[in-house]
């Protein structure tokens, strides 16, 4: 497992006013949780932290904080980023906590899955492979969590899934998930529904044509009657 050196220091205001005044110079507002300890406000540099989230771990990192300022000189303190605030647009970091570690105790972190190869399934049939869970949640010590989890997926066709019980797993790592959840699956690939045809307008409907047809009597003749009462009605009257 990586590890990593972050420099910090003691930090003296609080509130929404100094974190502001902060990150104008560049500086990220912090706090270290300690289990059974007030948590330690801290500031850390803006551009030192990318750094520790642009390496192979990212956020699963292990990192040796270094802590200067306040009243007394602290000791180097192991921790890991529980958590990350940013900015809902720029994603911009607004402020990061710390969870203080031991080496030697086991913890619960969670490590991304990957697919590794391309599927036959994809490749030769057009399916599409979906990943159903992009992390694993695992418990171990520090020293052992994993960069990242790949699964090979080459021979999967169409229908095929990989559940969390096929996955395989480092040593000294035990994964907490349902071993019966899908983590990835071949789907077939999507068949578009036909188009359906949009009447042009102005065109007069084959029904209405005919309609009109029968309707129309030639010049000279009379119009046929609509029913047998209509045909005898004029009879009628003529014998009256």
């Amino acid at each position: 497992m990586e590890k990593i050196i972050l420099k910090a220091e003691v930090r003296a205001n609080i509130g929404k006013k100094a974190a502001k005044d902060l990150r104008i110079k560049g500086l990220i507002p912090a706090n270290v949780y300690r289990s059974g300890k007030e948590a330690l406000s801290l500031q850390i540099s803006g551009d030192e932290l990318k750094d520790v989230l642009h390496t192979k771990a990212r956020e699963n990192v292990i990192i040796t904080m270094k802590i200067s300022g306040g009243d007394t000189n602290m000791k180097d303190k192991t921790v890991l980023i529980k958590e990350i605030q940013r900015e809902p647009i720029k994603d911009g970091i607004l402020h990061v906590d710390f969870s203080e570690i031991s080496l030697t105790e086991v913890l619960r972190v969670n490590v991304p899955l990957l697919s590794h190869g391309e599927s036959v399934g994809v490749k030769i049939d057009g399916g599409i492979l979906e990943h159903v869970i992009r992390e694993l949640q695992v418990e171990c010590l520090p020293t052992a969590i994993p960069e990242k989890i790949e699964i090979e997926v080459s021979d999967l066709k169409i229908g095929d899934a990989v559940y969390v019980k096929d996955v395989a797993i480092p040593s000294g790592v035990k994964v907490l998930n349902d071993p019966e959840l899908i983590v990835m699956i071949v789907k077939p690939p999507k068949v578009e529904a036909p188009k359906e045809e949009v009447p042009v307008e102005g065109a007069a409907e084959p029904e209405l044509i005919r309609k009109k047809k029968e309707e129309e009597v030639p010049e000279g003749e009379e119009k046929a009657p609509a029913s047998k009462e209509a045909a005898e009605k004029p009879a009628k009257e003529e014998k009256k």
